[in-house]
C-alpha cells in the first residue's frame, strides 16, 4: 500500500531548501514566542538553575582522584576535572582541570560536545575521550593523557562515527565503528568488532566477531578485574534480545541464558535478570535476579548451575537496578514507583538488609564507586519537592554520611505530592504522582502539565526538577507525572504488555490519567497540556490525533510521527521490536492507526501545538516533527516549530541551549493553559 508523502524532501536534513523552511519556521517561532517579559524572565531562571555553582558536582571514582564534568555560565562545553575525596568533602573544593572542552573548541575551530572518557585500569592516565560535533551521536575518539594533559600524538584515533570502544589493555582496544561499506548494521550501528593494535592502521585491526546486517549493533569489552580477567562479546539482535559470548582462547562460548535476559558478571558471580519466564528445572517468572557461579554455569549449564533467586518480583514491586562494591551486592527495587534500597552479601547467605531509608513518594539509589577495590558506595536521594542529598559510606562501617546537599531552586512551602491511581479501558490500575499547590483548586482548576513517556522500560521516579520548579511550579501550576504502561515502574512486564499490536495501551492509560485530573476536578481540558519527548514525543503526537478534546496545549521534542518510514530513517530500525516493522503487512495496519503524521485531519479541532527537535540529531531524524508541522500548516491547524541547530537528542549542545527550549516550552504552555 502506497501513502502519499509530499513532505519527503523535508527529510533531507541539511538540504537548502529543507534548511531555508527550517528557518523560516524558527524566525515565525522567535517572533511569537521569545523576547516578551515573560519569555525572558523564564529563560533567566531556567539558566540560572543549570549555571548554578551549587549545584552537586556528580563524580565518578577512578584511582585516588574523583572525576566530575562541569558546565556552568563560563563554562558553556564544560570542564573535565579532578579532585580527591578529602578535597571533595569541603564546602569548595579545589579542583585540578583536566581538559577544557571551550579551549579545545577554540583552538580545533570545531564545535565539541564532550559524550564521556574511558580510563585505562589501572595508573588511569590514559582515557579515550569521545567528542560530538554539536552533540550528535556520533563522536570522534581520541587517546589522551591525563597527566600531561594532552592527546597522545599518533596515539588511538577514531573518526566520527557511532563507535564503541574498551581498553583491553595499554597497546590493544576493542572497536566496533564504521570501517566502509557493508560493516554497518540497517540501524546505522556498527557490526563488525576488532581488536586494534597500538602503532597499526584501523584497517588493520583483527576481526574477533561479525554480526548480520539487520541487527542493531555488536560490541566487546575486557574485564579487567585482578584474577578474574575476561573478555565479552555482545550481539544485539535487537532492542531487547542479545547474545553474549565469553572470548577465550579466540574461541566465543556462549553464555547460555535467554536472549532477552539482562547479563552480569562479578569476580565468580553470574547474575541474571529475567524479562521473560524461564524454565530450567522449575520456572523463574519475569523481573527476577538470579545469580550462580559464573563457571559452574558456563561447565555445566543452567540446568546444574545452582540457579538461586536473589529478587523476586510481585504485583506492586520491581527490580529498578543493582550495582556491586567489592563484597557486595546493592539492590534498588521500586514498590509502586517508590525507591527501597537493600544490600546483600554472598558470604552471608545472600542476606537482605536495608541500606538506606526513603523519605516518602522520593526516589533514591545507591550504587558501589569501585567494585574492584573496596565496599565504598554513594547514595543519592531526591523529591519533586526535595533537592537531592549525596551520601557517602562504606557497607558495614556505620550509616552514610552526607557529602553535598543541592540548593533549593524555588520554595516548596505551599505545595504537595500525592499519589493517584487511573483506572485505564482495560482495568489496570495506572499510577501518577501529582505536584500541586496545597491551598483550594481554583475554578476551572489548576493550570497543569502531565507529562508522559511509556516506552523501553523506561520508569518516571519522583525526582527534584529545579527549572519546572521555577517554570511552573512557583507561577502557581499543577504537574503530574504519569506512569503509563510502557515503562518499567513494574518490571519487564509493565513494558511487554505494550509491544507492537499493544502499542494503543500506552496511549489509553495516558489518555486515562488525563481524565481522572479533571474528574478530581484538580484541572480541566482547557487548563491540561501535555508533554514528552522522543518516544515521548510520539506520545504527544498521539494525544493530539487520538484525544485532542482532552488537552489545551501538547509540546513534543525530537518526536518520533511517521510510523511508516521510522525504520528507514537513522537509528530507526533499531526500534522495531518495540513498535513493529512498516514492512510487515500485520505490523503496518497497527502502525497506520496510530502514526501521527497520517492520522492527521483537516477537518479536525486541535489542541495548539508546539514542536521541537534539532538538527543534528542523529537518532531520531529531524525530518518527523519536520513534516507534521508541514501538514498542519497545510491544513490550517495551530502549529507552531523550532529547530536547533545543535543539540544532538538531547536538543541542546550547551546550558544556553536548554535554558532557551525550555523557556520556548514553558512560555507556549502559559500561553495556552492559564486563561
Amino acid at each position: 500500500m502506497s501513502i502519499d508523502d509530499p513532505y519527503r524532501w523535508l527529510e533531507d536534513v541539511t538540504g537548502e531548501r529543507a534548511l531555508s523552511w527550517v528557518r523560516e519556521r524558527n524566525a515565525e517561532t522567535m517572533a511569537e514566542l521569545a523576547g516578551g517579559t515573560r519569555f525572558e524572565a523564564l529563560r533567566a531562571e531556567i539558566r540560572e538553575v543549570l549555571d548554578s555553582t551549587d549545584r552537586i558536582p556528580y563524580i565518578a571514582r577512578r584511582g585516588e582522584y574523583r572525576y566530575n564534568f562541569w558546565r556552568d555560565r563560563e563554562h558553556p562545553r564544560g570542564l573535565w576535572r579532578r579532585t580527591t575525596l578529602a578535597e571533595y568533602r569541603k564546602e569548595s573544593p579545589d579542583w585540578e582541570i583536566v581538559l577544557d572542552v571551550d579551549a579545545l573548541a577554540r583552538d580545533e575551530d570545531e564545535n565539541w560536545v564532550y559524550h564521556g572518557a574511558q580510563c585505562l585500569r589501572p595508573d588511569y592516565r590514559l582515557a579515550l575521550i569521545s567528542l560530538s560535533r554539536g552533540g550528535a551521536d556520533a563522536s570522534v575518539v581520541r587517546e589522551f593523557d591525563i597527566e600531561r594533559r594532552e592527546f597522545v600524538t599518533d596515539g588511538f584515533v577514531l573518526p566520527e562515527a557511532k563507535s564503541t570502544v574498551d581498553w583491553i589493555d595499554a597497546d590493544h582496544l576493542y572497536v566496533a565503528t564504521d570501517f566502509g561499506p557493508g560493516t554497518l548494521t540497517t540501524s546505522g550501528y556498527p557490526r563488525t568488532i576488532r581488536q586494534w593494535r597500538r602503532g597499526t592502521p584501523l584497517s588493520e585491526a583483527e576481526l574477533v566477531f561479525e554480526g548480520k546486517p539487520d541487527d542493531v549493533s555488536v560490541s566487546a569489552y575486557h574485564d579487567d578485574t585482578e584474577g578474574f580477567e575476561r573478555d565479552f562479546v555482545r550481539r544485539a539482535i535487537d532492542f531487547y534480545h542479545s547474545e553474549r559470548y565469553l572470548r577465550a582462547d579466540d574461541q566465543l562460548l556462549r553464555v547460555d541464558v535467554p536472549d532477552d535476559a539482562l547479563v552480569g558478571v562479578h569476580r565468580q558471580w553470574l547474575l541474571i535478570e529475567l524479562r521473560s519466564d524461564w524454565t530450567v528445572g522449575q520456572t523463574f517468572p519475569a523481573g527476577c535476579l538470579l545469580v550462580a557461579d559464573f563457571d559452574q554455569f558456563m561447565a555445566r549449564g543452567a540446568g546444574e548451575a545452582g540457579l538461586r533467586v536473589l529478587f523476586m518480583p510481585d504485583e506492586r514491586t520491581s527490580l529498578a537496578g543493582y550495582s556491586w562494591t567489592r563484597h557486595h551486592l546493592i539492590l534498588n527495587v521500586m514498590r509502586d514507583v517508590v525507591s527501597h534500597v537493600s544490600v546483600l552479601a554472598p558470604a552471608e547467605d545472600w542476606r537482605a538488609e536495608p541500606l538506606t531509608g526513603t523519605p516518602a513518594l522520593s526516589r533514591a539509589s545507591a550504587y558501589g564507586t569501585d567494585s574492584r577495590v573496596d565496599d565504598e558506595y554513594l547514595a543519592d536521594i531526591d523529591g519533586f519537592l526535595t533537592p537531592s542529598t549525596l551520601a557517602i559510606g562504606t557497607i558495614g562501617d556505620g550509616p552514610a554520611v552526607v557529602l553535598k546537599q543541592a540548593p533549593a531552586f524555588f520554595d516548596a512551602a505551599g505545595f504537595t505530592v500525592d499519589q493517584h491511581f487511573a483506572v485505564s479501558e482495560d482495568g489496570t490500575r495506572i499510577p501518577y504522582f501529582v505536584v500541586a499547590p496545597d491551598s483550594a483548586v481554583p475554578a476551572g482548576g489548576w493550570p497543569t502539565l502531565l507529562y508522559g513517556y511509556g516506552g523501553f522500560e523506561v520508569s518516571l521516579q519522583p525526582g527534584y526538577r529545579g527549572g519546572l520548579g521555577r517554570a511552573w511550579l512557583a507561577r502557581g501550576g499543577c504537574y503530574v507525572s504519569a506512569n503509563i504502561r510502557g515503562g518499567g515502574e513494574y518490571g519487564p512486564r509493565w513494558h511487554s504488555a505494550t509491544l507492537k499490536h499493544n502499542r494503543h495501551l500506552v496511549y489509553e492509560d495516558f489518555a486515562a490519567v488525563a481524565r481522572d485530573l479533571v474528574a478530581r476536578r484538580l484541572t480541566t481540558p482547557a487548563r491540561l497540556g501535555a508533554e514528552g519527548g522522543s518516544n515521548g514525543g510520539l506520545l504527544m503526537g498521539v494525544m493530539l490525533t487520538h484525544y485532542p478534546e482532552l488537552f489545551g496545549a501538547i509540546v513534543g521534542a525530537v518526536p518520533l510521527l511517521d510510523m511508516l518510514r521510522y525504520h528507514k530513517l537513522l537509528a530507526g530500525a533499531s526500534w522495531m521490536a518495540e513498535y513493529g516493522d512498516p514492512d510487515d503487512p500485520a505490523d503496518r495496519e497497527h502502525l497506520l492507526h496510530f502514526s501521527p503524521y497520517h492520522q492527521l485531519r483537516a477537518d479536525r479541532r486541535y489542541p495548539p501545538m508546539l514542536l521541537t527537535t534539532s538538527t543534528r540529531d542523529d537518532r531520531v531524524h529531524p525530518g518527523h516533527a519536520r513534516k507534521l508541522v508541514a501538514r498542519m500548516r497545510e491544513y490550517g491547524l495551530p502549529v507552531t516549530y523550532y529547530e536547533n541547530i545543535e543539540g544532538g537528542h538531547g536538543g541542546a549542545a550547551d546550558n544556553e541551549q536548554a535554558a532557551f527550549m525550555s523557556a520556548l516550552a514553558y512560555e507556549f504552555l502559559w500561553r495556552h493553559l492559564s486563561a
